[in-house]
């Protein structure tokens, strides 16, 4: 089966990028894999606390992951995956279309402030040309009506 692979995070475009994956998954026949990322912490010398820091990172990835999955089970049909990996985004991002073949299309997020897409869009896009799968860059400011026009 076809995958759209969107990265879940705590921006606000987020939402729009997870909204697109599953309503195009639904209307093509496809899945939703979600991936969270936990990044590295800075307490080395602290084992115990970067394992609670972990655990907790998990622990919210769960809670937003399962409002997200309710909403495409229950409005698009679709029974979405969650993979967490650990590290830094770019790189795990490239891991996971490296190793999952299923994957057909990224589904980005975009930010529309002044601060720019936001940095996985920035790199990744540097690097459209040599990745597996095309990217679908979505505008975080794009109505949910818009968002079903367009899917």
């Amino acid at each position: 089966m076809r995958k759209f692979l969107v990265v879940l995070d705590d921006t606000r475009e987020c939402l729009n990028a997870m909204r697109y994956a599953a309503m195009r998954a639904a209307r093509t026949g496809g899945g939703v894999q979600v991936l969270a990322i936990i990044e590295p912490t800075e307490y080395g010398a602290f084992v115990g606390v970067s394992d609670i820091m972990r655990e907790e990172a998990r622990e919210r990835i769960a809670v937003h992951f399962d409002v997200f999955a309710k909403w495409m089970r229950d409005r698009q049909g679709i029974d979405p995956e969650l993979v967490i990996r650990e590290g830094e985004p770019v790189p795990e991002i490239l891991a996971q279309l490296r190793e999952d073949p299923q994957i057909a299309i990224l589904v980005l997020g975009a930010g529309s402030d002044s601060k720019g897409p936001g940095p996985i869009v920035t790199a990744l896009t540097r690097q459209a040309g040599s990745l597996p799968v095309p990217i679908t860059i979505v505008p975080g400011d794009l109505s949910k009506e818009r968002l079903e026009e367009i899917t």
